[in-house]
């Protein structure tokens, strides 16, 4: 088994990635800016605490982005390169379609995967499509509009954190395997029928309308650049994966 470090381990996929590797015999380590949420403090931005964490590490999963912006990325992301020039393996996880998205936060992702690209620590990148948890985020930051305005044209293929959690932790305990195949959801949906499968569990938000949103990124929305339809790789569609929170919360009100 490996000692692994995670960066962002206490997000989204993060938790997810932490837990498994846990479970499969690996010592974990967390790196956190506060101390009590990682196993080790220190600062991407600053590259701080960064030696301490890496000794004796030779894997690292690097999670952790600036989000909602990605503005910091980049230099987070050399700092930990320069930090990790001794691991046996680095996996990087990116998003679908990075290139033929105009927008600043996939932009900083894909100058990350070029840093990593060019640096010398052997890499794995992995790019995954939208997690579910991200459309959960957006349409209940709108449930409370009378009338949320959308882009409903919009294509997505959401997956499962929790799927692409057990790729990462496939993909870092194997060898260095350069640019991965992408990890997308099961379906592609546009986001009229994301909308209409969260407001027939949620009944929120009351009432929405299309709007057409101008732009080179809206276009690429609209015709799926942020897809890859030939793969089906995440085995729970979005409406398996409302239906799951559902439950859970029925359950947890019990």
């Amino acid at each position: 088994m490996s000692a692994v470090l995670v960066t962002g381990g206490s997000g989204v996929l993060g938790r997810y990635v932490v837990t498994l590797l846990g479970e499969r015999g690996h010592e974990v380590r967390v790196l956190s800016r506060q101390s009590g949420r990682g196993t080790h403090v220190g600062d991407l931005a600053h590259g701080t605490g960064l030696a301490a964490a890496l000794d004796g590490v030779d894997r690292v999963v690097h999670a952790a982005t600036d989000s909602p912006t990605g503005r910091a990325d980049l230099r987070q992301t050399e700092n930990l390169l320069f930090a990790a020039r001794s691991v046996a393996h680095l996996c990087y996880v990116s998003v679908v379609g990075i290139e033929e998205m105009p927008y600043g936060y996939y932009g900083h992702k894909l100058a990350c995967e070029q840093a990593i690209e060019a640096g010398t620590a052997p890499y794995t990148i992995l790019r995954a499509a939208q997690f579910h948890e991200l459309f959960v985020r957006g349409l209940r930051a709108v449930g409370w509009l009378p009338l949320a305005p959308l882009p409903l044209d919009w294509r997505v293929q959401p997956v499962a954190a929790a799927e692409v959690a057990e790729r990462v932790v496939e993909l870092v305990a194997g060898e260095p395997a350069g640019r991965a195949e992408d990890f997308v959801g099961p379906e592609v949906l546009d986001l009229r029928r994301i909308v209409e499968v969260w407001r027939a569990r949620h009944h929120r938000p009351r009432a929405v309308v299309g709007i057409p949103v101008p732009g080179r990124l809206s276009a690429a929305f609209r015709r799926g650049a942020n897809t890859a339809p030939e793969r089906s790789d995440g085995r729970q569609t979005w409406e398996q994966f409302v239906q799951a929170q559902t439950n859970h919360r029925q359950g947890a009100g019990r």
